[in-house]
This record gives structure tokens, sequence and C-alpha cells, in this order.
């Protein structure tokens, strides 16, 4: 039931992201240009986003467990360390630059493009590089 409820959870969230265009890095890119020609339609896709997820978040604040059993961890720390920060622009800066995030990178992989594949093994050689390298993980 788990891996099931996983399948649909992500393809819902691959199709929410192709609809929307999320997968097309001139969009994003568009919506980081505030100076040029900007594209507002990303932050329609995050406050719809926000308000499917609301709700969700405030019911599994009040159990103890999913629906499916499993314990629910909502993190509490809300202080913005150097490592937030840091990881915070690593991520923007990236994102700026490629026009992908990790979620709509994986979607556009669809698309056969060398630029997504690209991203694809950017992004996995950077979690194989976190992994190997020793450092202080909270």
């Amino acid at each position: 039931m788990k891996l099931v409820s996983a399948l649909i959870a992500g393809l819902l969230f691959g199709a929410g992201l192709a609809i929307s265009q999320m997968i097309n890095p001139a969009k994003v890119i568009g919506f980081l240009d505030f100076a040029g020609r900007w594209d507002p339609t990303l932050a329609l896709v995050m406050i719809g986003a926000l308000t499917a997820a609301a709700p969700g978040f405030a019911l599994a604040k009040r159990r103890p467990h999913s629906y499916l059993g499993e314990p629910i961890r909502i993190p509490e720390r809300r202080a913005a360390d150097a490592k937030l920060l840091i990881g915070a622009a690593i991520f923007g800066i990236g994102w700026g630059m490629a026009g992908f995030c990790p979620g709509p990178a994986l979607a556009a992989l669809s698309a056969a493009s060398p630029a997504v594949f690209a991203f694809v093994g950017a992004m996995i050689a950077g979690i194989l590089l976190y992994h190997f390298i020793p450092v202080a993980r909270s």
C-alpha cells in the first residue's frame, strides 16, 4: 500500500508540474527575472500548492501516525543557521542558473533534453558528494 500511495502521489505531483509548465526552465527563469519580462505564474503555482498542503499539515500536526500507520515527524527546528543559509543560497543560485529544482527536473526527464540529463546528473553527483565528504550533520 505504501508503494501504491507513493506512486500515486508522485504521478500527481509530476502531472501538476507538467500542467503548470514548471518543468519548462524558461518559465522558472522568467519568474526570477525581476528586471526583465517577469512571469508571475510560478508564484501562483506556489500559492496553489501551499493552499492545498496547509490543511494536510494542520491535520498531520494533530495525528501521531499517518493513515498508513507510519509515524508523522514534522520538523520543529525553526532557527536559520549558517548551514541552512549557505545551502539555500547554493540551491537558489543553481535554480536560477538552470531553471530547475529537483522535483521538476525529475519530471522533465521525460522530455529527454540534454540539459535536463546534465542537471539531474549534477544533482546526483552533489548528493553523492555530500554523503562522502565528512561534515558535521545535525
